[in-house]
């Protein structure tokens, strides 16, 4: 199996990846579109010219990849993939070939915890418009995504994983509720910017608290993602 899981950032998307990494049947693939997604829009994130370095800039080349064999001819592989890095000029044509899962959390958590990292972001930033128009163009094609929101994962990590598993067919497996802390090798070259509180994780952490407050333009860019939010949530397990 190839997995898919399309997420934005600061979406418990880099935990779901250890989880997934940590199955002795998986190997993992950490964004393998950022290089592309960097060359081409210029944004000039943490570590830019870092991550231009370690990955393909050309997403057809990204694409035979991920198409390609698994890394370390392993049965499955797991591609955390980031919704907002599929610009105009990545294909498209291969996600038909891959298993789909969508990873949705409330734009408050993910506005407040990315605005920390990362100066004035946008909409295009933070990967739900486009987490949306993903899941419309794959269920064109026939397939039907699923749907996780981290708040459940978080609130039940055992029964969550249990399903999903169940309904892509898999085994459930113990090791993916913890992990040892540290970096992992198939971390991308970005982790020191992004990954430290889950590089202290053994596992996934407990349930989230109340919404944060957000203000001013965050407070407005958290209502014009919401609706793409709650068109994804109607769908969740």
């Amino acid at each position: 199996m190839k997995l898919a899981m399309w997420s934005g950032p600061r979406n418990l998307s880099t935990a779901m990846m250890y989880a997934f990494g940590n199955r002795s049947d998986f190997a993992a693939v950490d964004e393998p579109f950022y290089a592309a997604y960097l060359a081409q829009t210029g944004l000039a994130h943490p570590m830019r010219e870092d991550i231009i370095a370690s990955q393909s800039t050309d997403p057809a080349n990204v694409v035979h990849g991920l198409l390609g064999p698994n890394p370390d001819n392993a049965p499955h592989v797991y591609h955390k993939q980031m919704a907002q890095h599929m610009i105009e000029g990545v294909p498209r044509d291969w996600l038909g070939k891959v298993a789909n899962v969508f990873l949705i959390r409330h734009p408050a958590r993910v506005v407040a915890s990315f605005a920390a990292k990362y100066e004035n972001p946008t909409l295009d930033d933070i990967g739900f418009v486009q987490q949306a128009d993903l899941f419309d163009e794959i269920t064109a094609i026939g397939h039907k995504p699923l749907v996780l929101d981290s708040a459940d994962i978080r609130d039940n990590p055992e029964g969550m994983l249990r399903k999903l598993c169940a309904e892509l067919g898999l085994s459930f497996d113990p090791a993916m509720l913890e992990w040892p802390a540290g970096t992992k090798p198939f971390d991308g070259v970005w982790a020191p910017v992004w990954y430290g509180a889950v590089h202290e994780s053994v596992g996934f952490a407990g349930p989230e608290g109340p919404l944060p407050e957000v203000t001013d333009s965050l407070a407005a860019l958290v209502e014009a993602a919401l609706p793409a939010y709650e068109k994804m949530r109607r769908y969740a397990l």
